[in-house]
């Protein structure tokens, strides 16, 4: 197994891309700690593990608010000793999301509190941790907008993902010389709850997206938490600073 008794904390790991990389790093042996702001989703997910056979323990935390992250990363040390895998899934796409001209400011600021700061705070407080290891891999989830415009923007999000990617730059160089690597991947259009509210059930704006997708599809969770199973993994030593497009190829389609 790639991930035999790594310690592995999956924020937002309640629904979508959270509770299939909870599933799929379980079923590669880690011990899984489930950090999600519902604690009924959140226990949804540590009993899809157990029952499959793996091990995942329950942290209600608020990403977005420092106490609440200290008290579940402490709560997580006490329990399993270490930490090995931090993966920052945890993120947010209002509806109200729009444009800078109509986006409200409660509502950018709301996104940046979730995506940018709880990445941040998750990082703050774990990173130590792993340096006292000697050894540890942070995830963080980006996307793919960071490098792309869109004609139907969503600016609070597109802002707070390209802040994640410039995070794990800096992460990456800060800490490997610590023994802490840090990556991100930047999905494509995933059928996530998230998208799914919003984007697939509209047939009109599926087809346009659709469109533009090399590959005919959108992606599903697990084409994601197969790349960061790698990222969680020992095979990924030398793999540090790394931004991965996974998207099915919609950022190199010009038209």
């Amino acid at each position: 197994m790639r991930l035999q008794d790594k310690v592995c904390v999956i924020t937002g790991a309640g629904s979508g891309m959270g509770q299939t990389a909870a599933a799929m790093f379980a079923a590669e042996g880690a011990r899984v700690a489930v950090f999600e702001i519902s604690e009924t989703s959140g226990q949804t997910t540590v009993e899809r593990v157990q029952a499959a056979g793996g091990e995942a323990s329950l942290f209600v935390c608020d990403v977005a608010d420092e106490e609440s992250v200290k008290a579940a990363v402490s709560a997580t040390l006490e329990r399993y000793g270490r930490i090995d895998v931090l993966y920052n899934n945890a993120g947010i796409m209002p509806a109200e999301d729009h444009s800078v001209l109509d986006t409200p400011v409660e509502v950018w600021d709301r996104v940046m509190a979730v995506n940018v700061r709880g990445t941040f705070l998750m990082c703050k407080h774990v990173i130590p941790a792993m340096i006292r290891q000697g050894k540890g891999s942070i995830i963080n989830i980006a996307s793919f907008v960071a490098f792309m415009g869109c004609s139907v923007p969503q600016d609070a999000y597109t802002a707070s993902k390209g802040a994640v990617v410039s995070l794990t730059r800096s992460l990456a160089i800060q800490f490997r010389p610590k023994g802490v690597r840090a990556n991100a991947i930047c999905p494509g259009p995933i059928e996530t709850p998230l998208l799914t509210e919003w984007l697939v059930s509209d047939e009109e704006a599926r087809r346009i997206r659709l469109g533009r997708q090399p590959s005919g599809r959108f992606g599903k969770p697990e084409d994601i938490v197969h790349c960061a199973v790698y990222l969680a993994s020992d095979e990924s030593d030398w793999t540090n600073g790394a931004i991965l497009n996974v998207d099915g190829g919609i950022t190199c389609n010009y038209f």
